[in-house]
């Protein structure tokens, strides 16, 4: 069933298999009666891992009667307390509330990360968010969880909260999550490194990039492979090896596949990096249109070709690789 958004001022309402996913935007609008069941974190990815800790909690909330709720924050952490500091995220917070969307969770809360915020020491944090505004009846966190100022609280310190404001806390252990060593680290640099097959395998669903399609030169349309060219809005966005990828895109409620060039566009004297998309088999006008461009193969790396004439011949056979690769895996 195709998902219906109802923007509210603090909230959005999801509507995905016959049933609301609220997803809150400040953990202070965020009021229930109802227990809940928490975990928190970056999530940055939603990777394997991550998908455990989520599988967990949903499951375990639904068999007790209590409602879930994913407490996460944005901007990064970094971001806030590294000034000057450059980070590279899987997702966008867009990106990232639309995979968590899709888990069976109940509630989703994404908080803004400031400087005040992160001074919360970790009682106040406990008593203030998890058990006032959240109404806490089991927190569920991943192995080595720290929170708090100065990352000063750890599962013995919930231990020891939850005992004196009565929730419980249940820590999944390393083995549980870490079984094919996947972290949002190595998936980054898996990415960085032109290895997306791993990338993707530890995701559990294609990388992606969104973005805004603008104006180019138009110079694919003049050599018979006319492209979008996507403009990456958030500067935080981590942006993978330069090269020809078989992609995806849902476009109009159909999926449309195609190649996708990142790079510099030697061949042509580019002077910076652009994101060029071209769609096979679709010549709609996709100009201001807002798309999500899902990474499902590495074709090669960028090359700089003598002739323009080259060019063309090496994008043919980009082109016939890329649809024998798309007959034979999907």
């Amino acid at each position: 069933q195709k998902n219906t958004l109802i923007h509210r001022t603090n909230c959005t309402f999801v509507f995905i298999n016959e049933r609301f996913l609220k997803t809150f935007h400040d953990i202070t609008s965020f009021k229930t009666n109802e227990k809940t069941f928490v975990t928190i974190g970056t999530f940055d990815g939603v990777h394997f891992g991550h998908q455990e800790i989520i599988n967990k909690l949903v499951d375990d909330a639904k068999l007790a009667g209590k409602k879930s709720v994913l407490l996460t924050f944005f901007p990064h952490p970094r971001m806030v307390l590294q000034k000057g500091t450059t980070i590279a995220l899987i997702n966008t917070i867009e990106e990232r509330t639309a995979l968590l969307e899709k888990t069976g969770l109940d509630y989703l809360i994404i908080h803004p990360f400031s400087i005040a915020f992160s001074r919360l020491t970790a009682l106040d944090f406990v008593r203030d968010f998890l058990v006032t505004q959240l109404n806490i009846s089991k927190l569920i966190i991943g192995y080595d969880h720290h929170f708090g100022k100065n990352r000063e609280g750890n599962i013995e310190q919930l231990t020891e909260y939850s005992h004196t404001y009565g929730f419980s806390v249940e820590e999944i252990p390393a083995q549980d999550i870490d079984d094919v060593s996947v972290s949002s680290t190595k998936i980054r640099r898996a990415l960085a490194a032109g290895n997306l097959k791993t990338a993707n395998r530890y995701l559990g669903s294609p990388f992606m990039l969104s973005g805004k399609v603008v104006n180019g030169k138009k110079l694919g349309g003049q050599i018979g492979f006319p492209t979008a060219n996507i403009d990456i809005l958030e500067d935080y966005k981590l942006i993978p090896k330069t090269g020809v990828y078989v992609i995806q895109s849902e476009i109009h409620n159909k999926t449309v596949f195609g190649m996708m060039n990142i790079g510099n566009r030697p061949t042509v004297s580019g002077t910076h990096q652009t994101i060029e998309v071209h769609f096979f088999d679709f010549n709609n006008d996709l100009y201001n249109a807002f798309l999500t461009i899902e990474l499902l193969f590495f074709l090669r790396e960028e090359h700089k070709f003598d002739t323009i004439e080259s060019l063309i011949l090496q994008l043919k056979k980009d082109e016939q690789t890329a649809r024998d690769y798309l007959k034979k895996e999907l």
